[in-house]
């Protein structure tokens, strides 16, 4: 393996906070064993280096060439689009579905965020089947926000620019704490929930997922998004297609299809 490979392993590993741990972890080897892909003094196999690509949210080719999609997000629509480049995915939001989204983001935190299961990766899982659920429930958006599919399940690709500005404005706070063994990011609400731009039933919608799956733990949240259709159906790095949420299968579906036949 050259030394430019084991430095952009290495260099992915640090962007994404991930561990050396997690990573050996995932690839069932030593932490030991795995210090050494990092170093350039063991050559990986083709299926590791597969699934290195997979945990990074990218193909092969491109962990291979170092080359990491940027994903550009403005969270207002512009009157003139930037152009952008072959290495770069634009993601335009909409103002009104930013303050949807710190307002929902907000009362999650007041709800659940103090359980020690619910850390960042658990918070992007409760958004996904917030959205995703309402969606097949009522054919409408409640969020609306955009996610993608990478190896820990659905992710918002919002959420980064949006809760920074949270944190600048003071709204929120993020800490790092433990969760068993693993390094957690967990947020705590500095305001409570503008809930005046929620709908009764927007309200009731996200107590019921609250309710159904914020028990579960990051790991077990995940899993059950792998299996959900909307998820299996696209690709790494895809956006997800709200669409693809009426080929569910039993065990995700919150629709009673039979009551309409």
């Amino acid at each position: 393996m050259t030394k430019n490979l084991s430095r952009t392993i290495k260099n992915f590993r640090l962007e994404n906070n991930l561990s050396q741990e997690f990573i050996a972890e995932k690839l069932k080897m030593s932490r030991q064993t795995y210090m050494q892909i990092e170093k350039g003094e063991r050559e990986l196999t083709i299926p590791e280096a597969q699934k290195i690509a997979s945990i990074f949210s990218m193909s092969l080719k491109d962990l291979i060439d170092g080359d990491k999609k940027e994903m550009v997000v403005d969270l207002e629509k512009e009157k003139k689009i930037k152009k952008t480049s072959e290495s770069e995915m634009r993601i335009i939001i909409p103002s009104a579905n930013v303050k949807k989204f710190k307002e929902v983001l907000l009362y999650i935190l007041e709800k659940v965020g103090a359980r020690p299961n619910i850390g960042e990766t658990a918070i992007y899982k409760l958004l996904y089947f917030i959205d995703f659920d309402y969606y097949e429930k009522f054919e409408e958006q409640l969020i609306g926000a955009k996610y993608i599919k990478n190896h820990f399940g659905p992710t918002p690709v919002e959420f980064k620019k949006i809760t920074d500005k949270m944190i600048e404005k003071g709204e929120i706070e993020k800490i790092r704490s433990k969760y068993f063994r693993h390094e957690q990011k967990k947020y705590l609400p500095h305001r409570p929930a503008d809930l005046k731009i929620l709908s009764a039933q927007e309200i009731q919608h996200i107590d019921e997922v609250l309710a159904r799956l914020a028990w579960k733990n990051a790991t077990e949240l995940s899993n059950y998004s792998h299996s959900d259709t909307p998820w299996r159906v696209h690709k790494t790095g895809e956006e997800i297609s709200y669409e693809t949420v009426f080929y569910r299968d039993d065990d995700h579906s919150v629709r009673n299809y039979e009551d309409e036949l």
